[in-house]
């Protein structure tokens, strides 16, 4: 088998992000993509630009999420939003808090680890109103 081709670059005008291996559409499709509706959002005890969220996923238990847009949006602007979230994705600890899934964002700029100021960060989210736990295709 062969390695993955890098990703064509980006068309005239447009943001270029990092460049990431083509992937299989079999691989894309093991992703659980769904909506959550956002019931409680707080600071992350222990991050400065986290807050912990948590989401309504459609499974009737809420779903806690670790995400770093804080300083682009307010915790209690959050509240009542949908959101797409990976739901499938492995739990993982971050600063001492389960994040079980990743939600998904838009950003003008890459995360460079520094001043994230000049950075927008837009939240994915559907158009129109659909339930926790839709799925996302």
């Amino acid at each position: 088998m062969s390695d993955p081709q890098p990703a064509p670059a980006s068309p005239a005008g447009g943001v270029q992000a990092d460049a990431k291996p083509i992937v299989t559409f079999e691989d894309f499709a093991k992703l659980d993509l769904r909506v959550a509706k956002v019931l409680h959002a707080e600071d992350h005890p222990k991050a400065d630009r986290l807050f912990r969220l948590q989401v309504d996923d459609g499974s009737g238990t809420p779903r806690q999420v670790c995400a770093g847009i804080k300083g682009h949006y307010q915790a209690a602007d959050l509240i009542g939003k949908s959101i797409i979230i990976v739901a499938n994705l492995a739990p993982r600890v971050i600063r001492g808090e389960e994040s079980r899934g990743m939600l998904l964002a838009a950003s003008d700029k890459p995360k460079d680890g520094a001043d994230d100021s000049n950075r927008r960060v837009v939240i994915i989210a559907p158009i129109a109103d659909m339930p926790p736990g839709s799925t996302v295709s």
